[in-house]
């Protein structure tokens, strides 16, 4: 395993990072037992990057547990500001919610220290100069080494490390935004700004939700369990851009999981990608194309199907920011929107 660095931060992380929301008992694997031995099988391939977040149910829990005696070799990452309950202080990125989550991340891993503590989704209503004096005074406590953003649009991100500069605070080190074949937005400025500002990039989605796996085709049943509630997993312009990926990769003697994730890693920008396997055979599938480099050919072919810097269609799961959630936001009073 060739092992990559994370923005400057100095830490070594391998290309390939192991997602363990589906470690999660009640979304994913159901025996505990089963996540741990996949875990160990992702160390001992050379893995050394796990990424979770308090809001994976018991996740936390499980990795922690999978992880007793061999928590120095690995980089562990998780994530706050997602709705831990019905009260309304508990999500966010506000120092009050960020102090008391961490203190439950670091129980449920059995650590006494998280080397990359993520916002998982940007706080509109948290001016980032609190966050980022909450994140300094973690790592100034050594209970947290890095920081990171997850989903963060480019100007916010150009915004914090202002912020962080202005203010002598501590400067996000990562950004973990979607990218795969099909979604290939952030090419355009998200990736462009993170190395800029010396930051790593963990991307997570590379096999499209499940969609580039090969066992989704258009005009057929699929067993994904998200299918149900995601659109953006029958998404009719998805799904033809997935047929025309399959077809590429038999042309070029790849599974389409090696065409996804080589096409990854492979951008300068990108340190690492994340996969989430449920199951042994799943880890086994993507292990076996580590070796994967993909041509300049093969890659102006991708570049034909889904052109740099564009995403096929919409996620469900990325991050919209009020002004264009919120009507209000984009529309005048309707007595000042003639121009007479």
């Amino acid at each position: 395993m060739q092992y990559r660095t994370l923005g400057r931060t100095g830490i070594k992380v391998s290309p390939y990072a192991l997602g363990a929301l589906m470690f999660a008992t009640h979304v994913g694997n159901p025996d505990p037992d089963d996540s741990a031995r996949i875990i160990h099988r992702a160390l001992d391939a050379g893995i050394n990057l796990i990424d979770t977040a308090d809001v994976y149910g018991d996740s936390e829990e499980v990795v922690g547990r999978a992880l007793k005696g061999r928590r120095d070799h690995v980089v562990l990452a998780t994530k706050v500001s997602r709705p831990m309950g019905d009260d309304p202080n508990q999500q966010g990125a506000s120092r009050r919610h960020i102090v008391t989550a961490v203190e439950n991340s670091l129980r449920r891993l059995r650590t006494d220290h998280i080397d990359l503590y993520q916002i998982q989704r940007p706080d509109p209503a948290t001016d980032i100069e609190e966050t980022l004096s909450a994140l300094s005074d973690l790592i100034h406590s050594g209970k947290v080494r890095a920081i990171g953003t997850s989903t963060m649009p480019a100007s916010d991100i150009v915004e914090a490390q202002w912020v962080a500069e202005r203010r002598g605070l501590a400067h996000f080190h990562t950004e973990q935004p979607p990218y795969s074949l099909l979604d290939r937005g952030i090419e355009r400025e998200v990736l462009p700004v993170a190395q800029r500002h010396g930051m790593g990039t963990l991307v997570w989605g590379p096999l499209g939700q499940g969609l580039l796996t090969g066992r989704v085709r258009k005009g057929q049943q699929n067993e994904l369990r998200r299918a149900g509630f995601f659109r953006h997993l029958n998404d009719e312009r998805r799904l033809d851009a997935v047929e025309r990926f399959i077809s590429l990769a038999e042309e070029a003697g790849l599974p389409l999981t090696h065409l996804a994730m080589a096409f990854a890693i492979a951008h300068p920008g990108v340190t690492s990608a994340i996969v989430g396997p449920r199951t042994m055979s799943h880890l086994d599938d993507l292990l076996a194309g580590v070796d994967v480099a993909l041509t300049d050919d093969i890659l102006d072919r991708i570049d034909e199907i889904v052109p740099p810097g564009t995403d096929v269609a919409p996620l469900d799961q990325a991050y919209v920011p009020p002004a264009l959630q919120r009507a209000g936001l984009r529309r005048r009073p309707a007595a000042e929107r003639a121009a007479a």
